[in-house]
């Protein structure tokens, strides 16, 4: 019996496949301190735990795995299962995630970021991914916070400081214009190569958040002057592989797609958090933080106003997408 039994399931190897825990590996680029993979290790536990082993989960932080530059090509390709990229990893693919990085959204309040990215805005910007990319947008996208500028030896006091000034970016045409906007020369580097580059003298500054420099411990790559402009909202927008999706049954969709809906906002509460944190230990480590008062800002919005039709075909934003941010913004 033991001998037909074991002959039996060589015979049947899809019985042998199917008790296999489906596996879903999670690339993020951030280091492990960092509160989207900090929040992608929780998401991954809850998910092997409610799935009761049934989805193996595995997280690859610090880019082992791809940069949020390369991951999009990677799910698309099948390369790996999940990722939860910045927007500036997916606007080369679909432009209208640029939408947070149009003139209209220049240092607006959280509320008014999250009420276009909940909204209407948000739902078709993820059709336009589900359709172009062919992947699933797990659901509403992760915060990582306001970005500004930050400089290593020219003390940044007004937003006139950056003229002359080359400065890194994550990727995307929005930040690149707004620095050429300002006077400054963009320049686009994988985050796992910035503090070296910083150190080296590369560039003179970046763009990026309190959370991102702190996790980074920027203040060692020469990093001193923050001008904190709350200059765009950002996000991450959760992504599962279109072909990994396909394959899974009903019931594991609906449970991946629970487990993100229903963690979202601990892990934004989360993230809020990190940033207050994030800028107390900027402070204690001897980073020169300068808020510009609202008057500066506006004035620079109302610039950039000007620009905004223009940039919405620049940058192939799809117009009915604009238009209707234009109308959650207020």
């Amino acid at each position: 019996m033991t001998r037909r039994t074991l002959v039996a399931a060589l015979a049947a190897p899809s019985v042998l496949r199917a008790a296999e825990p489906i596996r879903l590996r999670v690339s993020v680029e951030t280091p492990p301190t960092h509160g989207r993979t900090i929040s992608a290790a929780d998401f991954c536990r809850k998910v092997q735990k409610a799935s009761n082993g049934t989805i193996k989960t595995e997280l690859f932080d610090s880019g082992q795995l791809f940069t949020d530059l390369t991951v999009v090509t990677a799910l698309v390709q099948n390369q790996v299962e999940m990722s939860i990229p910045g927007t500036w990893g997916l606007a080369g693919f679909v432009p209208s995630v640029d939408v947070s990085q149009l003139p209209v959204m220049y240092a607006r309040p959280v509320e008014v970021a999250h009420r276009v990215i909940d909204g209407k805005t948000g739902q078709m910007i993820n059709a336009e991914i589900a359709a172009k990319l062919r992947m699933r947008v797990l659901g509403r996208w992760l915060d990582l916070g306001f970005e500004n500028w930050y400089g290593t030896t020219k003390k940044l006091i007004s937003l006139d400081d950056l003229k002359d000034l080359k400065i890194r970016n994550s990727g995307g045409a929005g930040k690149a214009w707004r620095t050429r906007f300002l006077g400054a020369i963009p320049n686009t580097t994988p985050m796992p190569n910035v503090a070296l580059a910083l150190s080296q003298g590369t560039f003179d500054g970046l763009i990026t958040t309190n959370e991102t420099a702190a996790a980074g411990s920027l203040w060692e790559s020469r990093v001193h002057y923050v001008l904190e402009d709350h200059q765009t909202f950002s996000f991450y927008v959760p992504l599962i592989a279109g072909a990994f999706w396909q394959g899974l049954s009903a019931d594991h969709q609906a449970l991946l797609s629970e487990v993100w809906d229903s963690s979202l906002a601990g892990y934004r509460a989360n993230m809020a958090a990190a940033q207050v944190t994030a800028r107390q230990k900027l402070t204690a480590h001897g980073m020169v933080i300068t808020v510009p008062d609202t008057a500066q800002t506006d004035a620079v919005r109302t610039r950039m106003l000007a620009q905004q039709d223009g940039l919405v075909k620049q940058w192939r934003i799809t117009p009915a997408i604009a238009t209707q941010a234009l109308t959650d913004v207020g």
